[in-house]
């Protein structure tokens, strides 16, 4: 692999690319992964939970986690097999209390503290998820938004919560913790009153982001969706929303979940869009197949895209990658190793490309060069640099299934 590497590397360098400084860039930035995708986002609170919500894990693959133990035996076997810098993205229904059940508006950051300590163990950062979903309090389909305010208020209680516990990560583990809020919110059909759903939650979350916390421990997101199963005439929480709150108000960043778009729409086409007024963004990458399919990430064109709208625009520094899938119909560690492996991939790809020489015929107008580079610039061996990157760091190469099995 060495001599396939160094002849990679020379190939980058007639086109003025230091593939070294690419392998140290990639080191620097951070992939959440989401736990979720080991168990079809049961979660630990309980084994035998019914996703509600228009939360939907298709698929009966064998090796689905049935206890704790199980669970972080998927988890070690999966981080093993993932590169570079992580996060792992956790979800409040993963809490570890001995078996002793914890209401979701009275959980604490003592309910996560195994996490923090497994988190140091493995050299990982941890983000959050509030969990407003498959709960007796959101059988309504309504939550930070309901009007009933016995439900608000639980909720609400909730997001209180979770970003106390997103803030103890980030104190605890030095880095950020970004703690993503999403809600199923709407209605199936024809809804008369569309603004007050909305304006109940704008209150319900300034109600939650009420308390001062130091960003260098958490960042508050709010993610938007087109619609949701159940909820295919109105969403509360679209994309427009929450991205008029984010600029509004300063208390969140935007979320923007690569499913939760029209088809043809390029989400890599929305970033500038937001980093342009010096906005931060998260990001949850997952495979559109039929709108919010959640299929696993691969490096497709649009995930590539998206790395590479990134580095052109130095927008890494703003813009933190997470993952968002669940697939129950395949292997759920190897859907995980696929997924994350798929976006560094991409992201080694963006790092890779000689981007100064399209600059360069964009500037000068030579649009048949630059769109002729373009083409040539897809089939430069990234992949040969990855394997590399994996070599380096002590982990099986494009044969990582068969280390898995």
């Amino acid at each position: 692999m060495n001599k396939h590497y160094e002849t990679a590397r020379q190939i980058y360098a007639d086109w003025g690319v230091d593939t070294e400084a690419a392998l140290r860039r990639m080191d620097e930035i951070p992939l959440s992964i989401n736990c979720w995708q080991l168990d079809d986002l049961t979660g630990l609170e309980d084994f035998d939970a019914k996703l509600t919500g228009g939360i939907a894990a298709t698929g009966n693959a064998p090796g689905k986690p049935r206890s704790v133990e199980e669970y972080f035996d998927s988890l070690n076997r999966m981080l093993e097999l993932v590169p570079g810098a992580k996060h792992l993205a956790l979800h409040s229904v993963y809490p570890l209390t001995n078996g002793v059940k914890v209401p979701r508006n009275q959980l604490r950051p003592e309910h996560f503290a195994p996490w923090v300590d497994y988190a140091r163990e493995k050299g990982i950062g941890l983000d959050f998820n509030p969990t407003y979903f498959s709960h007796p309090m959101s059988e309504s389909g309504w939550t930070l938004s309901s009007a009933d305010e016995g439900v608000r208020e639980f909720w609400v209680e909730h997001g209180i919560a979770c970003r106390r516990i997103g803030a103890y990560f980030g104190r605890e583990l030095g880095e950020t913790c970004v703690t993503n809020h999403w809600i199923p919110d709407g209605s199936k059909d024809t809804r008369v009153d569309t603004l007050g759903p909305r304006e109940r939650l704008i209150d319900s979350l300034n109600r939650i982001f009420a308390e001062p916390i130091d960003r260098r421990y958490n960042v508050d997101s709010v993610e938007g969706k087109v619609f949701g199963l159940g909820v295919e005439s109105y969403t509360v929480g679209s994309h427009e929303f929450y991205t008029n709150y984010a600029l509004t108000t300063g208390k969140a960043i935007v979320c923007m979940d690569t499913g939760h778009y029209h088809p043809t729409e390029s989400v890599a086409a929305k970033l500038t869009s937001y980093l342009a007024f010096g906005q931060e963004i998260m990001m949850h990458l997952s495979r559109c197949v039929r709108w919010d399919s959640d299929h696993v990430a691969i490096a497709n064109e649009d995930t590539v895209s998206i790395m590479q709208e990134l580095k052109r625009c130095r927008g890494f520094d703003k813009v933190h990658l997470g993952l968002d899938f669940f697939d129950a119909s395949i292997d759920r560690v190897a859907a995980s190793v696929i997924g994350a492996r798929s976006v560094k991939k991409a992201l080694l790809t963006a790092l890779l490309e000689p981007t100064e020489h399209l600059l360069k015929a964009e500037a000068e107008n030579d649009l048949t060069r630059r769109l002729a580079l373009l083409e040539e610039f897809r089939f430069l061996p990234a992949g040969i640099v990855f394997e590399e990157y994996c070599e380096r760091h002590n982990m099986p190469g494009a044969n990582w299934l068969e280390t898995l099995r």
